[in-house]
């Protein structure tokens, strides 16, 4: 991406996390370089679990970052099976598969990510079923529903996976839930490859989004040689082209 692209997006994390920690927004002693874990999200999570869509939901694919455990948690408990990502995509299986039929340990424990890893069996893509809600995390939305993450990209990356593999659809929906401090005015700046939600989910309200965007795949070109040879997922779908 062009360096202005970079520092445009950057410039906007930087506002955001300096509005968070201003106002001691979230449960860290500073927002800077993450998804905030923001003060509020259980009231979010609670938002998102009375949406019909959410109620409809039975299986979810989910962020693994603090600041949607809330989420995660409310999913189990009501028996829905969450996907969450393998850390950097880094295995050949890059999901963890929550069943909460299965589940050894309560869901308040299973939702974290570093007991997800040791309880949960992992699959690749053609191991999951159909999903019908994707739960982003964000630095920033705004009210158009273009989103930026803490940078690393892989939320974009196991987005275009899922739906290459028809398992995200036109139907499937797209929130992410945050502090209101994080949903910004004015543009945000993105490409054909970033993920926008349908739906923002404060602790005080419901956003809806009137056109967002979604990859339909992978776009090839957007990813740099060494980032394929860095996820196992990626190296295979490449080679099978």
């Amino acid at each position: 991406m062009p360096t202005e692209y970079n520092e445009a997006k950057q410039q906007v994390r930087q506002r955001v996390w300096d509005a968070l920690d201003a106002a001691s927004a979230t449960y860290n002693d500073t927002a800077h370089g993450r998804i905030p874990n923001f003060k509020g999200s259980d009231q979010a999570a609670a938002r998102l679990a009375a949406l019909p869509s959410w109620k409809a939901a039975t299986t979810i694919k989910a962020v693994p970052d603090k600041a949607q455990l809330p989420v995660r948690v409310r999913a189990l408990e009501e028996g829905k099976t969450v996907y969450m990502a393998v850390p950097k995509l880094a295995t050949p299986r890059p999901f963890y598969l929550l069943d909460p039929a299965t589940l050894t340990v309560p869901p308040t424990e299973a939702a974290s990510s570093r007991v997800a890893a040791s309880v949960a069996p992992t699959a690749d893509v053609d191991g999951l079923s159909p999903i019908q809600l994707v739960v982003l995390g964000s630095v920033a939305v705004n009210r158009d529903g273009i989103r930026i993450g803490k940078g690393a990209g892989y939320s974009d990356l196991e987005f275009a996976l899922l739906a290459e593999a028809g398992l995200i659809s036109p139907d499937t929906l797209v929130v992410t839930t945050v502090h209101p401090l994080q949903v910004v005015d004015g543009a945000i700046p993105s490409t054909e490859h970033d993920v926008s939600v349908d739906l923002i989910i404060t602790p005080d309200e419901v956003i809806t989004c009137p056109a967002p965007h979604r990859p339909s795949g992978i776009l090839w070109d957007h990813l740099a040689p060494e980032k394929i040879a860095a996820i196992p997922a990626l190296q295979h779908r490449h080679a099978s082209r």
